[in-house]
C-alpha cells in the first residue's frame, strides 16, 4: 500500500474509504459553508509558471536548513489533532515516517500520545502551543514539551474561539491520565483548558523565557500582523487560516502570502499551509517567497493508509515531485526559486 502513496488529490478519498466516516468528518471538515477549505488547492492552481531554459539542472538540491534543522525538502507535516483516529499508533508513527523522510514534525498540543513517546520516534520536531486561559497548564505543557527536545514552539494564534464541529461519535483513544493530553478530551473543557481570548503580541516573549526556545507564529494572514509578530520577537510566521477550519471565507493562503513576505522581508522565514496537495503547488509557494510548507490533511490521508511507511512515502513523494518540478522550472537548488519563476 505504501508503495502507491503520492502527494496529490485522489489521497483524501482513498483514506476516506478506510477511516471511520466520523473520524474522515472530522478530519476533512471545515467551519461554516467550508468555502475556505474549498478554495484552499484551486488558489495555487491557479498561479502559472514561467520556466527558465538552457539552466544545468543535471543535480537538483531540495535540501535547506531551517531554524538549526537540516531537512531534505521544504515540506513539513503541519500540527494536526487526534491522529490515533487514523491509525493505532497515532503520532509516534507519523514522527517516525516524518523522521524517514528527512523532514520536521510539528506535534500538536490535541496530540493523542504521549510527548517523551512522540519525541523518541521523531527527527527534529517543534512543539504546537495554545495560549490557555489558565497559564500555568499552558506553562507547565511547554516546559514538558521542550523537556522532551522540542526545537521551537508554533503559537497558533488564530483560534481565540473554536467553532463546534462534528465531534459527536468520535473514536478517541485518549490517555485521559495525563495533563497534557487531557488538552483533548472533550469531558473536559472548563474554562481554565480553553484558549485565552485575551493574548497578544507580548505572549510571544512570555513563551521564549519559559522555554528558551525560538517561538513561530501560526495563523497569520495580513502584513500588519506579521509586522507585529516580528517586532515582538516572533523567529517565524506561518501564513495560515487553519485549513478553513476557523474563520471561514478568510482569504487563501496563496493570496495571503505575498503581503506578508513583501512585509517581512528578509528578517525571519515566512513558511505557509492550507491545500498544499503537490509538488507544483510547493514549487509556487516557495516562487511566492515561503521559505517552507506545512502539509496537514495529507499527512493524516497517509497515516492511515500506510502508518509510518505512509507517511514516509508521502513526504518522499513531495520531495521527488518537487524536485522534477524544479528540473523543468530551470532551478537547481531552492536558493534559485523566486517570483520570476512565475508568470504575470
Amino acid at each position: 500500500m505504501k508503495d502507491d502513496i503520492t502527494a496529490g488529490p485522489e489521497l483524501a478519498e482513498r483514506a476516506r474509504a478506510l477511516l471511520p466516516a466520523a473520524a474522515y468528518d472530522f478530519y476533512a471538515a471545515g467551519s461554516d459553508e467550508q468555502i475556505s477549505t474549498g478554495e484552499a488547492a484551486a488558489a495555487w492552481r491557479a498561479r502559472r509558471l514561467a520556466p527558465r531554459v538552457l539552466r544545468d539542472v543535471s543535480a537538483v538540491d531540495t535540501s535547506l536548513e531551517l531554524l538549526g534543522s537540516t531537512l531534505a525538502s521544504p515540506v513539513l507535516a503541519a500540527p494536526t489533532a487526534f491522529h490515533r483516529m487514523a491509525h493505532d499508533e497515532g503520532e509516534v508513527a507519523t514522527a517516525a515516517g516524518v523522521r524517514a523522510a528527512g523532514s520536521l514534525m510539528v506535534l500538536s498540543s490535541r496530540a493523542t500520545r504521549y510527548p517523551e513517546d512522540v519525541a523518541a520516534a521523531a527527527g527534529p520536531w517543534w512543539f504546537q502551543v495554545y495560549c490557555l486561559r489558565d497559564r500555568d497548564i499552558t506553562r507547565r505543557q511547554v516546559e514538558r514539551a521542550t523537556a522532551a527536545g522540542a526545537r521551537a514552539l508554533v503559537l497558533t494564534v488564530d483560534a481565540p474561539y473554536v467553532p463546534p464541529k462534528a465531534t459527536a461519535g468520535l473514536p478517541l483513544p485518549l490517555p485521559q491520565d495525563d495533563e497534557l493530553c487531557r488538552s483533548v478530551g472533550l469531558a473536559t473543557r472548563t474554562p481554565g483548558w480553553e484558549q485565552d481570548p485575551s493574548i497578544g503580541p507580548e505572549v510571544i516573549d512570555e513563551l521564549k523565557r519559559i522555554s528558551g526556545l525560538p517561538v513561530l507564529v501560526k495563523g497569520v494572514l495580513r502584513a500588519d500582523d506579521a509586522k507585529a509578530c516580528v517586532s515582538a520577537g516572533a523567529a517565524a510566521v506561518i501564513v495560515s487560516n487553519h485549513g478553513g477550519r476557523q474563520l471561514d471565507r478568510a482569504a487563501a493562503t496563496a493570496e495571503a502570502l505575498p503581503p506578508v513576505v513583501r512585509a517581512v522581508g528578509d528578517t525571519v522565514p515566512v513558511l505557509v499551509d492550507g491545500g498544499v496537495l503537490t509538488g507544483t503547488d510547493v514549487l509556487v509557494a516557495l516562487a511566492l517567497g515561503a521559505r517552507a510548507v506545512l502539509v496537514g490533511r495529507p499527512v493524516l490521508w497517509a497515516l492511515a493508509l500506510g502508518g509510518a511507511d505512509g507517511v514516509a512515502a508521502l513526504l518522499d513523494s513531495y520531495r521527488q515531485q518537487l524536485s522534477l518540478r524544479m528540473a523543468l522550472a530551470g532551478a537547481a537548488s531552492l536558493g534559485e526559486i523566486g517570483p520570476d519563476l512565475l508568470h504575470g
